[in-house]
């Protein structure tokens, strides 16, 4: 999802929370690893404080200013910013030969929906959050061949962030992807597309890769509380058969699967799709990082 409306942002937040504010423990047990290694003792809520580590350098990082959801004229072109410009850098994977799906913001509930009837392998890129509390939803999407990339760990807007903020965004998601499946991802997108060269020299700095589309279902939008009926089902089949025309193809799809209504259209839009890809097929790179073994 990419939208500089600061109302429907709002809109999208509030779908949000139902998937992520879980008023219960995550079931996730913190490991001894990461207690020794931060000296705390539970998942973070939405804020996860940073930790520093030897590995990232923020010398190394573009002086990029910082800005806002829709506040473009804020930064120069100079700075590619995906969410105001739809510029994308020389490492960022953006298309796909063969129009493929990728799904956003689980795992959820409405997820096993989507597994269920999903025929193909995809790549779901997680909230950190969601799969501290959702961990066999996660594993089950493991199961089934589905490729995991990180969205961060409570869906910030990167570029509004510090620079330690970004890092606590990124590594408590890679944090939780291990503790919870033993393997360190390798691909990664960004919340809202809010990518800049500064954002993108942090998640290189992880040794992650940035993903991102050229066709958004904009599926959300049929959601949205404050924009009753904006988007219809129709409209998304519709803008989907003109792109995979105009474009002979080729593409990646941006999803959610955190609501029943977006994971009914994903099944649809599957169901159109000749031999899709995942991420790391599409640009003939690796699955992850580092995969460890399992007890």
């Amino acid at each position: 999802m990419k939208v500089n409306n600061p109302a429907v942002i709002a809109s999208w937040a509030s779908l949000l929370d139902p998937a992520i504010a879980i008023a219960n423990a995550p079931t996730v047990p913190f490991p001894q690893w990461l207690t020794d290694f931060t000296g705390l003792h539970e998942w973070p809520h939405f804020d996860p404080p940073y930790i520093p580590l030897d590995f990232i350098s923020f010398d190394l990082l573009p002086p990029v200013p910082r800005h806002t959801q829709g506040a473009c004229g804020a930064v120069g072109p100079q700075w590619c910013l995906f969410d105001c410009a739809n510029c994308v850098s020389y490492d960022d994977v953006y298309t796909c030969p063969k129009l493929s799906q990728t799904f956003d913001d689980g795992p959820s509930g409405p997820t096993r929906q989507l597994l269920a009837g999903l025929k193909h392998r995809s790549t779901f890129f997680t909230l950190g959050l969601n799969v501290v509390h959702f961990p066999d939803v996660y594993h089950e999407t493991m199961a089934r061949g589905h490729i995991m990339g990180s969205h961060t760990w409570s869906h910030k807007f990167l570029p509004a962030l510090t620079n330690e903020e970004i890092v606590a965004q990124v590594q408590w998601s890679v944090w939780a992807m291990n503790a919870t499946a033993g393997h360190l991802p390798k691909w990664f997108r960004p919340p809202y597309g809010g990518t800049d060269d500064r954002v993108r020299g942090i998640v290189r700095q992880f040794g992650m890769q940035t993903v991102l589309w050229d066709f958004d279902t904009l599926d959300w939008k049929m959601l949205a509380e404050n924009a009753p009926n904006s988007r219809t089902e129709r409209d998304i089949y519709a803008e989907l058969d003109k792109f995979k025309q105009t474009n002979g193809g080729r593409g990646l799809i941006l999803e959610h699967d955190v609501h029943s209504r977006t994971v009914g259209v994903a099944l649809n839009i599957a169901s159109k799709l000749e031999r899709p890809l995942t991420v790391p097929q599409c640009v003939g790179g690796i699955d992850y990082i580092k995969q460890f073994p399992r007890d």
